[in-house]
């Protein structure tokens, strides 16, 4: 199209952007993920057609970069990102200095194998153990985000040196009383620097923390580095109460272009289940959560 002279151009149409991909985590299925786990499950995301993965990496040995690699370019699968989990044991705060840095060399592992992977991310909880409370005044609460910046800056200068970012994730009031909403994570990012570290938005948290999830992504603007979506109990997002319009147009606001992953959780799993109470089947199946929410994600994104 030929413009008119001195028109710079900024009145001609523009196509939208293209809609976010869609992922899911093996965890609707299996914890911890295996690499032969990840053999069963990630074939049959992309059967389905989903866009990319989440990669738990519970131990640094449940599965081998360089064999996912090649697992995942046979399933044409993009690494979404690789999920850091938190048991008692992990913790940056309030811990003696031996848990503090087998908790940061666990993180580099992360690192280390998102940057083998192609992953961007590498996100989860990364402050506390999840399930660890404890009641803060406001200077013993701004102390503790010190003392978190403090311990997470190591793990954030090797993310960086390997072109991956940390993305810490908000926990709900039960699971953490460290960092619950977006506000008070934006207060612990403060000083770090924003290509290496953001935070990791979790519809399910949100949904207990925030009084609006499209406030809270327009809140957490830049700093978003990942996004985790669910229905409100954990189900398959859409069969559910949430603002999925508000929030998917609160995304696209702030120029979020990372993926949505669908991350839930099966009660036939004795350690999963109570790990993240989870007591009764979310979904006609394991399968229907992850097909239902992908079906549900694609419609929603393809009506912004």
């Amino acid at each position: 199209m030929t413009r008119p002279e001195g028109d710079p151009g900024r009145d001609l149409p523009r196509p939208d952007p293209a809609p976010l991909p869609v992922g899911a985590n093996p965890w609707i299925w299996h914890s911890p993920v295996t690499a032969r786990a990840l053999a069963e499950v990630l074939p049959r995301l992309s059967s389905w057609g989903f866009d990319c993965a989440e990669l738990p990496l519970e131990q640094p040995d449940d599965w081998e970069p360089e064999a996912t690699v090649k697992l995942l370019e046979s399933t044409g699968l993009a690494p979404a990102a690789v999920i850091a989990v938190m048991p008692p044991g992990r913790d940056l705060v309030r811990a003696d200095p031996t848990t503090v840095r087998a908790t940061q060399d666990y993180l580099r592992r992360c690192v280390d194998a998102a940057h083998t992977i192609g992953a961007p991310v590498v996100a989860g909880p990364v402050h506390a153990a999840v399930g660890r409370t404890w009641r803060m005044d406001p200077a013993e609460r701004t102390a503790a985000y010190e003392e978190w910046r403090e311990h997470i800056a190591p793990v954030v200068d090797h993310a960086r040196r390997a072109a991956v970012r940390i993305a810490v994730e908000p926990l709900n009031r039960y699971e953490t009383s460290l960092l619950n909403t977006v506000a008070q994570t934006l207060d612990a990012l403060a000083g770090l620097p924003e290509d290496g570290i953001g935070i990791a938005l979790d519809t399910y948290h949100q949904n207990i923390e925030e009084r609006s999830l499209p406030a809270a992504a327009q809140e957490a603007g830049g700093r978003v580095a990942h996004v985790q979506v669910c229905a409100n109990d954990r189900g398959a997002p859409g069969a559910d109460h949430l603002d999925w319009s508000g929030f998917l147009g609160a995304l696209r606001a702030i120029g979020y272009r990372g993926a949505l992953c669908i991350e839930s959780f099966t009660a036939h799993n004795a350690s999963i289940a109570v790990a993240a109470s989870v007591w009764r089947p979310l979904a006609r199946s394991q399968d229907a959560l992850a097909t239902d929410g992908l079906t549900f994600l694609r419609r929603a994104l393809a009506a912004r």
